[in-house]
C-alpha cells in the first residue's frame, strides 16, 4: 500500500523502480541470454554446454585447477560446478583427484581429449563474436564495466 494515500499504486508511473526498463539487470540478463546461445549450436555438436566450456577456458590456460579455483574464476558454487565435473570426467575430458596434504581439496587435471577439444573450439569465440554488433572499443568498454561489476559486488 502507498504510504501516502493508503491505496495500493496501480499505475506503473507510481512505482517506476518497478519498470522493466528500470532494471539494469534485466538488459544484462537478456544480453547475456543471446550470446550464451549463439554458441549452443556449436557446443551442441561437440556434446559440450557452455558451462563446460567456460571450465574447459580456465583449464586450458591453468594446465591444472582446484574446484575451489574454479569456482571463484568462474562465479559459480560448488553444488553447481560438482555435477558438470563429474560429467565431464564421464565424458573423459577432465580427472579429479583429491589432495594428499587436505582430502577436501580436488583439483582436476585435463585429459589427452580435454586437451584435444581445445582445437575443436578454437574458431567458435571468433564466430559467436562476429554476431555481437559491438566495435572493437565497445566491446573492449563493456568488457571493462562487466568485471568491474564483478569485481565490486564480490
Amino acid at each position: 500500500m502507498s504510504e501516502a494515500n493508503g491505496k495500493i499504486p496501480t499505475s506503473p508511473e507510481q512505482l517506476p523502480q518497478l519498470l522493466l526498463n528500470s532494471q539494469l539487470c534485466f538488459p544484462l540478463y537478456a544480453a547475456s541470454r543471446k550470446v550464451v546461445n549463439r554458441y549452443t549450436p556449436y557446443f551442441k555438436q561437440l556434446g559440450i554446454t557452455y558451462t563446460q566450456y567456460i571450465v574447459f577456458l580456465v583449464l586450458w590456460e591453468a594446465g591444472s585447477a582446484t574446484v575451489g579455483d574454479l569456482c571463484r574464476r568462474l562465479y559459480l558454487d560448488n553444488g553447481t560446478i560438482t555435477p558438470l565435473l563429474k560429467k565431464m570426467e564421464g565424458s573423459g575430458f577432465i580427472t579429479r583427484s583429491r589432495s594428499k596434504q587436505d582430502e577436501r581439496v580436488v583439483t582436476l587435471q585435463l585429459t589427452e581429449a580435454g586437451w584435444n577439444l581445445r582445437q575443436k573450439v578454437r574458431e567458435i569465440p571468433g564466430l559467436v563474436g562476429s554476431c555481437i554488433p559491438l566495435t572493437a572499443e565497445e566491446a573492449a568498454t563493456l568488457y571493462g564495466i562487466l568485471y568491474k561489476i564483478l569485481n565490486e559486488m564480490e
